[in-house]
Formats: structure tokens, sequence, C-alpha cells
């Protein structure tokens, strides 16, 4: 069992179409895929809030050169990247005042117990414990304080997996994650995947319309993603084409708190090949060739891969 084998979020589901689960609100309305800065007038303080990262726990060693680590920064609030029933994402810019040194940070904040859902967690459950018997019989019972106690979990387990797979990603280049910055309770900062100058965010994948050479391409960078994620035992558990961004070409996967031990939960076989059914139908509607994304066969091979046949 690994700690960040955690639920999913909850998804909208009035009617959509089957990729639209997780659509931003300024893609409902037509919009660009580009965050709401504020107006610099509307701006807070720049002293309002100093730099947490002494507060935190921090991502993996080596730091990134672009991140801003330094204890005299400031975090400035710009705007809403996304917002969702489970959590909002914020653009922060980190900055050394009076200093070239800033970053931009999307910055995912888990909503309170009393804001979320969690009646479609329990698959996602199985097969992971906490060490007290009072938090287990909580959790499951979803008390106020079992509900408040998966809440917290799961920035935890999203933090834990991106470290783990920023860390394979950099060793074999196989796997690309937002870098996961620091964590301090519900509160998960990471890279922000998109054009830093402008602060417009990459597309997703379900955004776009690659053909030919690009499709191509994007379906092989998923192939392996999928690949070293079944290496390491696990399966996204949520994967369609909105956890996925496209940014310069390479394919960047996230959303991922409720990853999946596909060994220790029962249900992980399944979610595994369900992650497999739902981009392979997308790529599939693009105008990949079947023989390249065969359902069956790439989730046989996946599972083979995590040692399960």
């Amino acid at each position: 069992m690994r700690e960040h084998d955690l639920p999913a979020p909850q998804r909208r589901g009035r009617g959509k179409s089957r990729f639209d689960d997780d659509e931003p609100q300024f893609l409902k309305r037509g919009r660009a895929a580009e965050p709401a800065l504020a107006e610099p007038d509307d701006e807070p303080d720049p002293e309002d809030r100093w730099s947490s990262w002494d507060e935190a726990v921090h991502g993996p060693e080596p730091h990134p050169d672009w991140l801003v680590t330094e204890l005299a920064a400031r975090d400035t609030e710009l705007g809403v990247l996304k917002t969702g029933k489970e959590a909002d994402v914020h653009l922060v810019r980190r900055a050394v005042p009076d200093t070239g040194r800033s970053c931009l940070l999307a910055v995912k904040r888990y909503r309170d117990a009393q804001h979320r859902l969690f009646h479609r967690d329990a698959g996602y459950l199985e097969g992971r414990r906490v060490r007290r018997s009072r938090e287990n019989r909580a959790m499951a019972g979803r008390t106020a304080f079992g509900r408040q106690m998966i809440a917290g979990q799961w920035a935890a387990a999203e933090f834990a997996a991106l470290s783990r797979l920023w860390e394979i990603g950099a060793a074999t280049g196989r796997i690309a994650v937002p870098y996961p910055v620091q964590l301090i309770g519900t509160e998960l900062m990471l890279e922000f995947v998109g054009d830093p100058d402008e602060g417009t965010a990459a597309p997703r994948l379900a955004q776009l319309r690659p053909e030919g050479a690009e499709l191509r391409s994007l379906w092989e960078q998923l192939v392996d993603a999928l690949v070293v994620l079944a290496r390491a035992g696990y399966a996204h558990g949520d994967l369609s084409p909105y956890n996925l961004l496209v940014h310069r070409g390479r394919l960047v996967m996230i959303d991922l708190p409720q990853v999946v031990d596909v060994v220790a939960n029962p249900q992980g076989p399944e979610f595994l090949a369900r992650d497999v059914r739902v981009v392979g139908a997308w790529f599939a509607a693009r105008g990949l060739p079947p023989d390249g994304a065969d359902p069956g066969e790439l989730t046989g091979l996946l599972l083979r891969e995590a040692g399960i046949r």
C-alpha cells in the first residue's frame, strides 16, 4: 500500500459529453484558455502575504532554477485558473521585491469538509488504511471528522504522487508532471505550466485537434507515461483529455490526488482499464489508427508492467 492512493475528485454529471467531466468555466463559455488575471489596481498589497516557503513541506531536490525560495519573497494573488467541486486553482506570483526574481505558481486549494462531496470515493479508498482505528472508522462512516481527514489527505496524496513522478520523469524523460513546489495543509503549490510572461495556461488535450504526426507523438507520450505509472504500481484513476496538458509539444499529466495502487486496491485493474478506455476513445475519435490505440492490448501491457499478469 502506498500513502498516495487516495480518492478521486467529484465530477459534474449533468448530461455532458463523455470528455466534459472537469471542464473549467471559461471553456464552457467558449473563451480562451487563460486565467482571469486581476488588474494591477485590484491586486492585493504584496505585503499582505509573505512567502510561505519556510512553513511548508518542499518538493524534490534539487529545486528547479526558476523556483523562488528566498524567504524575503512575497506571494501575490493574480486570479483563478480553475474552479471545481473539490478544489480551486489560483494563479500566484512569488517575487522578491526590488529584484528580478519571480515565478508563477498554480496554487491548488482543496475545499473544506463542509463544501466537498465524497459519495464516489469508496472504490479509491479500498486497499488503504490509516494507522489508528478511530480514523479508519471515521473515514468509513463519513463523519465530519472523517470527511476532514479525507480532504486533508487528498492534497498530501497529490503532493506525494507528483514528487515521485517528477523524480522518475527527471531521470527517464518518459513522463512529465508539474513540479510540486510545496505543501501546507490542504494547499498545494505547483509549477505553473504555460506562458509565464502572459500568465496563459497550457491548453488541455481536450481543447486541441491534433492530426497526423502530432497526434501520433502525443499518443506515444501518453503510452510512455502510462507505462511509467504501471511499473511504479499505479493507475491515474481518473484519466481523461481534461487532465492532460500540452505544453510546447509535451504532454503533461495533472490532477493526481486519486492515484490508485493497482496491486493493493482490489479494483485497481478496473481503474487502469477505464483510464485506457477513456483516453483511447478520444485518440481514436481524432483519427489514430485502431491498431495504434487498442484499449485491450494496452491494458494488458500495463497490467504486465505492474506485475499483475
